[in-house]
């Protein structure tokens, strides 16, 4: 478990030059959603996987006992969770919209885009990639979407290169 989680941060955790873990940038309300996930698994998560774990362990031999394996796996799934959310939440720097300009795209600026080779409009919300979630319009500033459109002011036309192929809008309007 420990070789999992060192794994599992080293992947997942980007640094800053001297070192240190890089900050992740969280709305109030993404926040406290994290640290309810988290109070949820630390309570009721470990005690559904624990019941589990000691339900399989009736079931006899140990050795032969597929439940009680899945049982365990279960349990390294929920603390391997547990510990990134720790991870996060230990590097988590809450951010405000009002707090930041208003003149170019920044994280948390609403953008309405204009898809220029089929005219359809799109509206996303520029966020951190912990809060990303596509079906809420929700993109990463690490997305190429978001990276391209960083830094740029209404009336702008941007070329996106995207795993697709190449995207090109217009930057219709930018709001908070």
């Amino acid at each position: 478990m420990a070789i999992l989680f060192v794994l599992f941060f080293s992947e997942r955790c980007s640094m800053t030059a001297n070192g240190l873990p890089e900050a992740v940038y969280l709305t109030r309300e993404r926040l406290v959603a994290l640290e309810q996930e988290l109070r949820e698994l630390k309570t009721n998560g470990r005690k559904t996987v624990a019941m589990k774990i000691a339900d399989a362990r009736g079931h006899g031999d140990l050795s032969e006992n597929a439940e009680y394996d899945a049982a365990k796996e279960e349990q390294q799934h929920l603390e391997l969770k547990i510990a990134k959310l720790e991870q996060t939440l230990s590097r988590a720097k809450i951010i405000e919209a009002r707090d930041l300009p208003n003149d170019k795209i920044y994280i948390l600026t609403r953008v309405k885009l204009k898809d220029l080779k089929s005219n359809e409009l799109h509206e996303y919300l520029l966020v951190s990639p912990e809060e990303s979630n596509y079906e809420e319009n929700k993109i990463s500033v690490t997305s190429p979407i978001g990276k391209a459109l960083l830094g740029k002011v209404k009336g702008e036309t941007v070329d996106i290169n995207v795993p697709a192929g190449k995207l090109r809008y217009q930057i219709l309007d930018i709001s908070r």
